[in-house]
């Protein structure tokens, strides 16, 4: 009898603690009364700087939508791509919000939500380039510009094997100021980010190849700690709750379906 109630005793505490642990990050947050997402800014158009010194980005201003509908403040913390995962997982950020795909790998040590956004892997290059088709960019003579540990660079190794891979640690205009300059022959990078900047750039000056990588679109998804299993479910109440009130389509249509944000961004 002193034996069950020992057990019972130890999984009651047991049950205690986790239900403190799941509900720790939520309630921090609340408490705090600050949201504090880790972005890597130069992924227009999913986080950067505009014109005026201040973050934005479709990612930026869904977590400022979160931040708003959670009754606290937004602080934004920006780190290279390289120093995302370890920011989430230091505590620095409560919320991992970059252009940055779930994958087997990365859920070893983060939980991501669900999907919010699918985009395709591309091979770009100069327009007056002789690069048609994927065969002709795997070749060891030709040099491929990838941004560090992205999924790019995970899907340039896959799929160009025999071509010589650099990597850059910043958003996609580094691989693309890189390719013009003439650093590298091709870049890989989600076929949205490209087509993003490409007005930035001479006209008729870049091209993606026809065939994208890949059988299907890659998600796109927020990340917590593991831990974080109430944020984890707020998030993905949130977008369906976004989804149902049309917040989410504004979004969407305004940052990914036209370039309108450039005027005013």
């Amino acid at each position: 009898m002193k034996r069950l109630m020992f057990v019972l005793l130890a999984l009651a505490l047991t049950a205690g603690m986790v239900g403190t642990t799941m509900a720790g990050t939520l309630s921090d947050i609340v408490k705090r009364g600050e949201l504090r997402v880790a972005v890597q800014s130069g992924a227009a158009p999913y986080a950067f700087v505009d014109k005026n010194g201040e973050h934005t980005g479709s990612m930026v201003e869904f977590t400022r939508e979160m931040a708003k509908r959670m009754g606290v403040k937004l602080k934004i913390l920006d780190f290279d791509w390289d120093g995302l995962i370890p920011a989430l997982l230091s505590g620095k950020a409560d919320i991992l919000a970059a252009d940055m795909t779930p994958t087997l790998k990365r859920a070893l040590k983060i939980t991501f939500a669900d999907p919010w956004y699918y985009v395709q892997p591309c091979i770009f290059t100069k327009t007056g380039a002789s690069y048609q088709v994927l065969e002709d960019v795997n070749k060891p003579s030709v040099t491929v510009g990838v941004l560090l540990g992205s999924t790019g660079e995970t899907i340039a190794k896959k799929f160009l094997p025999n071509a010589k891979l650099k990597t850059y640690k910043g958003g996609g205009r580094m691989i693309v100021q890189a390719l013009l300059a003439g650093h590298v022959d091709a870049g890989v990078n989600d076929d949205l980010a490209v087509l993003t900047v490409l007005p930035d750039f001479p006209p008729n000056s870049l091209r993606l190849l026809d065939k994208r990588l890949g059988k299907g679109k890659d998600p796109l998804a927020f990340a917590v700690r593991q831990e974080s299993v109430n944020l984890w479910q707020w998030i993905n109440l949130y977008f369906k709750t976004i989804r149902a009130d049309g917040t989410y389509q504004e979004n969407v249509h305004y940052w990914m379906e036209t370039t309108d944000w450039k005027k005013e961004h």
